[in-house]
């Protein structure tokens, strides 16, 4: 998989594809992540990539040019599943959005900033827009980095155990289970005893009603 994000401030996303289970994907070869800076795309010698809005009113627009100018680029390089814009008012991720785009070849993500994009960005280049949830932020790039996340690693060969995804929270719309580990009594609280029973189809019966209690208690939405 290929990703590239178009952003005001990549430094921001530096840090959370430098570490851990992303920095282990790219290290791979599994997947390929580009940070683009919209300046470097920008039409005037002041690297301006933002606005004043028409009809007046406070904040500042994404200009259309540069985004235009970099996305016009991408896409003559190659084709892309999906052009994805994070902001406040998108579809909200889930973990059926994540699964989906774990099987694209090819994404590009803008990052918002100031009052947003012009909007004949939203209309003529994206395809998805994406919101993490009903807050706002000072910009997408966290946003892009959790969606970023949600993605890599279910794509397979990220994850030392391939099964580990599949057991995650929302995966078959329940939340996972409790979970417990060594030592077996602590404080005198102890591990329930079918987790140590060896048991396999008792524990995977646990696990099960386990998990559709936490969901009724937590998440009866779900």
């Amino acid at each position: 998989m290929r990703i590239d994000i178009i952003t005001v401030l990549p430094q921001l996303l530096e840090s959370p594809f430098g570490d851990s289970i992303l920095k282990r994907a790219q290290t791979k070869g599994i997947v390929k992540v580009n940070f683009h800076n919209l300046r470097d795309y920008a039409t005037n010698k002041h690297k301006n990539v933002d606005d004043y809005q028409f009809g007046g009113g406070a904040g500042m627009v994404m200009m259309i040019e540069p985004i235009s100018i970099l996305i016009e680029k991408l896409k003559s390089e190659r084709t892309y599943d999906e052009v994805i814009y994070m902001t406040p008012d998108g579809e909200t991720l889930n973990q059926g959005m994540s699964n989906q785009l774990s099987s694209a070849k090819n994404i590009i993500v803008l990052c918002g900033h100031y009052k947003g994009v012009d909007e004949r960005v939203r209309e003529h280049y994206i395809t998805k827009e994406i919101s993490i949830g009903d807050y706002v932020l000072s910009g997408g790039e966290l946003a892009a980095a959790v969606l970023c996340d949600s993605i890599i690693r279910l794509i397979p060969g990220v994850l030392n155990n391939e099964t580990s995804a599949l057991t995650d929270s929302f995966q078959d719309d329940l939340l996972a289970p409790p979970v417990y580990t060594r030592p077996a009594e602590f404080n005198g609280w102890k591990v329930p005893e079918v987790l140590t029973s060896g048991d396999f189809k008792k524990i995977e019966v646990w696990r099960e009603e386990k998990a559709i209690e936490r969901t009724e208690a937590r998440r009866p939405d779900l």
